[in-house]
């Protein structure tokens, strides 16, 4: 991906025995702590590289998962060849929650993680694969966690969980997105394939939602601009459940710019799937880190404590509130 309040002390004593970031009231049958050891169990396997034992393992694992939770799992299996020459083995997997329903929802992640640490302010660090525990784990958890609350509440419509491979291998630089669907680019590979390889040629959800970083213990979601520019009633239904829900703090209702993600090809194809990031990945919890010291993204940095389950429980709860309200 490229971009262009925490409880006073005594209320956190008196309010979680596990600590205050864990702290926060559940709105939905969604489970941040649930959430969150799924961020572990990704993390054990080692960085999610395309092409990697740790990647096999880790989409084994996903497609086992969902399995068991979702009624039907499609996995889309491909290879693409980078501009370097390389062949990378890539799966998306699709897990849907009532099949038949016509009138479906979508919600997606992508599960790999970036090959190189190029942001990482210590230069021997820039080439190794980042850990990822945000950046590609947190979504995953969450998409994992949403199956987990609608086998408890049955959802209004038919959900669709896609997990998408191959979006931070290369380099955003030239990526042009009114040729994502005609020319090869070396990320969002597999919101692209996916966008041209849909689950029916009149595949057309009633509204879709990207989620990325979504998991940073200081929780900050503005609106993206492409989102707002081309689907906006579906940034106004989810801003409008997060402020129902309590959570207008979290989800912040101005535009702060545009953000070339996965949804990016999906909005091409002409799917309304908006973007549901916190692009301030900050070490101190800032606004706009990135470039500087207090960047985490695409760094070494990036690692479990970093991640809260109260931030997974906040965007869980809009999540599932969507479908079920």
């Amino acid at each position: 991906m490229r971009r262009p309040l925490s409880l006073p002390l005594f209320a956190c004593l008196l309010l979680s025995l596990g600590g205050c970031d864990r702290f926060q009231r559940p709105r939905t049958a969604f489970s941040g702590d649930a959430s969150l050891a799924y961020v572990k169990t990704q993390l054990d396997f080692g960085p999610r590289v395309p092409g990697s034992a740790a990647a096999r393992r880790a989409g084994d694992w996903i497609i086992a998962q969902m399995k068991q939770r979702a009624d039907t799992v499609i996995v889309q299996s491909w290879t693409h060849v980078t501009a370097r020459g390389d062949t990378l083995p890539l799966r998306n997997v699709l897990a849907r929650i009532n099949p038949s329903a016509t009138q479906r929802v979508l919600f997606m992640t992508h599960w790999d993680t970036r090959p190189t640490a190029d942001e990482d302010p210590t230069l021997g660090n820039k080439g190794l694969p980042i850990p990822g525990a945000n950046d590609g784990a947190s979504g995953v958890a969450l998409l994992m966690g949403i199956a987990d609350a609608l086998k408890k509440t049955r959802p209004l419509y038919g959900v669709d969980l896609l997990f998408v491979d191959g979006e931070d291998y290369g380099s955003f630089d030239g990526y042009n997105p009114d040729s994502a669907l005609t020319k090869s680019y070396d990320v969002l590979i597999g919101s692209t394939y996916f966008a041209n390889h849909l689950p029916s040629p009149n595949y057309q959800p009633i509204f879709g939602l990207l989620f990325d970083m979504i998991g940073d213990k200081s929780l900050q979601i503005y609106q993206e601009s492409n989102s707002v520019a081309q689907a906006p009633e579906v940034v106004s239904r989810v801003w409008s459940t997060a402020a129902d829900l309590g959570y207008g703090k979290y989800f912040i209702a101005e535009n702060k710019g545009g953000v070339t993600d996965d949804h990016v090809p999906l909005l091409k194809r002409g799917l309304r799937v908006i973007d549901v990031i916190d692009d301030d990945y900050c070490f101190d919890g800032s606004v706009g880190c990135e470039p500087g010291p207090n960047n985490l993204h695409h760094t070494m940095g990036d690692t479990f404590d970093k991640v809260s389950a109260r931030s997974l429980q906040i965007v869980g709860d809009v999540a599932v509130a969507l479908v079920t309200r």
